[in-house]
C-alpha cells in the first residue's frame, strides 16, 4: 500500500481544485465583499478561515459522516438552516454596523482577524452544499490500487485546503486593496459595507431557500 499520493494524482487534483476554487461562488463573494469592505488583513483572515472549513468537510467525507448527512433529510435540512441563519445574521450585523447616507461612520470595534477567521471557519464548516461537493468532488481523484481509500481522502482534502488558502488570501488581498481605493471617496466605506453585508444575505437566504 502506497502512504502518500501519487504524482499521477496530485497535478490533475491541483489543477481542478485551483480552477474550481477561482469559479464564482459564495465563499469567493464573501471573501470580496468582506475584503472590500473591512480591508486586506481581515478580508485574508475570514478567507483563510473560509480554506480551514474545508477540513471539516474533508473528515466529514473520509469518515463517511457527510454520506450519512446527505441521506438523512432531517440532518441536512438542519445544516442547511443553521448555515443560512449565520449567513443571514453576519449580513444584518453588517448593514447596521454601516453609517447612514452622508453620515459619518459610527466608530465602534473593528472586529480582529482571528474573529473573522472564525467566522469564515464557522460559515464554510456548516455550509451542507460543501458536503455535497467534497462527497462527490475528492472520491473522483482517488487511485482503487493504491490502498486505504479514506486516507487518500483526507490527503486530497488537506491538499484542497492549502490551494483555497492560497487562493482566497490572493482574493482577500486584492479586494482589500480595491476597497481601499474606493473608500477614499466621501461615504463609499458605508456602502461597501453595506454591499458585503447585502452579499452575505442573500447568499444565507438562498441557502435557506433550498437553492
Amino acid at each position: 500500500m502506497d502512504i502518500f499520493l501519487s504524482s499521477s494524482q496530485l497535478p490533475p487534483f491541483i489543477t481542478a481544485s485551483v480552477l474550481l476554487t477561482l469559479a464564482p461562488g459564495p465563499d469567493n463573494l464573501l471573501v470580496l465583499g468582506l475584503g472590500m469592505a473591512r480591508g486586506r488583513k481581515q478580508g485574508v483572515a475570514f478567507g483563510l478561515g473560509c480554506a480551514a472549513g474545508c477540513l471539516n468537510h474533508t473528515v466529514l467525507a473520509a469518515l463517511g459522516v457527510g454520506a450519512l448527512i446527505v441521506a438523512s433529510d432531517l440532518a441536512f435540512g438542519a445544516l442547511r438552516i443553521a448555515g443560512g441563519l449565520y449567513l443571514v445574521w453576519l449580513g444584518v450585523q453588517a448593514i447596521r454596523h454601516a453609517a447612514p447616507a452622508g453620515v459619518a461612520p459610527v466608530s465602534v470595534p473593528a472586529d480582529s482577524c482571528a474573529r473573522l477567521f472564525r467566522r469564515g471557519l464557522l460559515a464554510n464548516a456548516i455550509n451542507p452544499k460543501v458536503v455535497l461537493f467534497f462527497l462527490a468532488f475528492l472520491p473522483q481523484f482517488v487511485e482503487a490500487g493504491r490502498g486505504d481509500a479514506a486516507w487518500q481522502i483526507v490527503q486530497l482534502g488537506v491538499v484542497f485546503t492549502l490551494q483555497a488558502a492560497v487562493v482566497f488570501a490572493l482574493i482577500g488581498v486584492f479586494a482589500g486593496a480595491l476597497g481601499e481605493r474606493l473608500a477614499r471617496r466621501p461615504g463609499f466605506s458605508a456602502w461597501l459595507e453595506r454591499v458585503a453585508g447585502g452579499i452575505f444575505l442573500l447568499l444565507g437566504l438562498r441557502l435557506l431557500s433550498g437553492r
